[in-house]
């Protein structure tokens, strides 16, 4: 089976982000916010608790052994770093938050040399 959890970890907004601040999406049924709306509460689910729940709210069937059988993209690919400007924290557990940019929070884990950092993935090439 395949994970995309990663420990003690921050994944950074990705460079071409178009905002500077993490910013709420709107569009109702969207990976980003269903996503958006699974990490309202902070460290409860890891990465692949996120991928996995946002792949049955939008419809999808497959069982999680099935869902995790080919690899998934980790969260440096999700539309929340992307396009919409937010960081993910991963504890020491896996377990994710979401972050702002202009929080302290997420300074503070930008300023941590025992917390890696892992940018988002460009969306142009």
């Amino acid at each position: 089976m395949h994970t995309t959890n990663y420990r003690d970890t921050l994944i950074t907004p990705s460079p071409d982000s178009p905002v500077s601040q993490g910013t709420i999406p709107e569009k109702p049924g969207t990976i980003a916010t269903v996503q958006h709306g699974l990490l309202a509460e902070p460290y409860a689910m890891t990465s692949d608790d996120l991928l996995y729940e946002t792949h049955r709210a939008r419809g999808g069937v497959k069982s999680r052994d099935d869902f995790f059988a080919k690899p998934q993209a980790c969260l440096r690919a999700s539309p929340l770093v992307k396009q919409f400007g937010w960081g993910v924290h991963h504890d020491g557990e896996g377990r994710i938050a979401l972050l702002d940019p202009q929080s302290t929070d997420y300074r503070r884990l930008l300023d941590d040399d025992a917390v890696k950092k892992a940018p988002g993935m460009r969306s142009k090439r």
